[in-house]
């Protein structure tokens, strides 16, 4: 028999609160249920912060029920002001517009948007927002919500009791918009529950009053944790910032290391929530990590299984080789595809040579910036510091020929263990 929905949801970890949830569990052990989460489009591109909610979607198609994954191009206008000390820059309606045109396809590693009566849908909340005025909204919306209530929120309290930073109407409002896309899902679409983090938890319980009251009808709202790593930091931020899915903002090479560099008192939960690996594997996955920590098992899996989901099969065996060639001097370089090739093309210092071959290997490391001077190169060479797609060279006057390229072009160059150079012969 499967398993329950919800008790899916609730083993790897996607419950941190329900406004209901004996009742939730009874309409999801009914028939298929609707459920949204909504991303406002601040950017072209989702990052690993998203993933969660769109997992916990991904999760609940796969057990039957139906997804939305709903852009907020009208509520991205705004900005939602939860969790957030100070007010965003606002947008214009053709950034988000583009954003909401580059998240699209990314949706689509997690949902299935053509699978019969359960397909995601995939709206805009521009489309419905957009049509009502200001006074529609004040005598029909704002009657159901009290400012008492609004200002007791923390976010609301903490922002009034700072003159300098403050919060102004537009944000303030944003609990009403965010109510307003639960009602119309509710109306045109059947949606009986929307998620989100934990940091939502007030729009969401806000949101299901606002459909009760207006309506009459049965919603719920279930978050999701906001993870912190072992070590207290907020997941999916670097020194370099967001990790992007998009593979122009965050290489797959770099994603793929994000999710391999994972803390190993963090890694089991990861699994859970980031990969459709069934828990029984994650369990023996974690037993084989656990016999042999050094070898890093259950972050090479997690990190596999995350950039296949996100960049595909070939991208992510790409990254695993790229990384095998980075990090094992006596790794085979012998079959490295163009994927991989341009993987190590944006992660190590790369010259594209103009050069008749067979040329003098010292005249090819000076030109493509490995060694200042032939007499530099010359003295790695004897020290036995230099290889070749693998192979350590011995011999300073050695030539280097087109048969012994990479793909008949790329010479990839190791100095020492850490310094790295890829050539390409034009």
């Amino acid at each position: 028999m499967p398993e329950k929905a919800f008790d899916v949801l609730q083993s790897r970890g996607y419950v941190e609160w329900c406004n209901a949830e004996d009742r939730l569990r009874e309409v999801m052990d009914e028939g298929m249920i609707t459920a949204y989460v909504g991303f406002d489009p601040t950017a072209d591109s989702l990052h690993v912060g998203h993933l969660i909610p769109l997992m916990a979607l991904a999760w609940l198609q796969r057990a039957g029920h139906r997804p939305i994954a709903l852009a907020g191009g009208g509520t991205g206008l705004i900005g939602d002001p939860s969790g957030k000390s100070r007010e965003r820059n606002l947008i214009t309606v053709e950034e988000v517009r583009r954003n909401v045109e580059g998240v699209r396809p990314q949706l689509a590693h997690f949902l299935d948007f053509d699978c019969g009566e359960n397909s995601a849908l995939l709206l805009n909340n521009y489309d419905w927002l957009s049509s009502h005025s200001f006074l529609e909204v004040l005598r029909d919306v704002g009657k159901y919500f009290s400012v008492n209530g609004l200002i007791a929120r923390e976010y609301v309290r903490s922002r009034l009791e700072d003159p300098e930073k403050g919060i102004s109407y537009t944000e303030f409002s944003y609990v009403l918009l965010q109510a307003m896309d639960f009602k119309h899902l509710y109306e045109a679409h059947g949606c009986r529950l929307q998620m989100g983090g934990n940091d939502q938890q007030g729009n969401l319980l806000a949101g299901s009053d606002y459909v009760r009251k207006s309506t009459g009808g049965e919603v719920f709202g279930l978050t999701q944790p906001l993870l912190l790593t072992a070590s207290g930091t907020k997941f999916g931020k670097t020194e370099a910032g967001a990790v992007w899915l998009d593979p122009k903002r965050t290489s797959p090479y770099r994603f793929y290391q994000f999710w391999f560099n994972t803390d190993d008192r963090d890694v089991e939960r990861l699994l859970k929530l980031f990969t459709f690996l069934p828990l029984d594997e994650i369990r023996d996955i974690m037993g084989k990590h656990a016999a042999r920590p050094e070898e890093r098992a259950a972050q090479r899996r997690l990190a596999l299984e995350v950039t296949r989901l996100v960049h595909g099969e070939s991208a992510a065996l790409s990254v695993v080789k790229a990384s095998s060639v980075l990090f094992d001097a006596e790794a085979d370089l012998s079959d490295l595809t163009e994927e991989t090739y341009a993987a190590l093309r944006e992660e190590v210092p790369f010259a594209d040579v103009k050069m008749d071959l067979p040329a003098a290997l010292l005249d090819v490391l000076t030109a493509c910036g490995a060694f200042e001077s032939r007499g530099e190169a010359k003295r790695a060479i004897r020290q036995g510091g230099v290889s070749l797609n693998g192979t350590r060279v011995s011999d300073e006057g050695a030539a280097v020929s087109r048969e012994e390229l990479g793909r008949g072009r790329y010479l990839f160059v190791r100095i020492g263990r850490k310094r790295f150079h890829l050539v390409a012969f034009s």
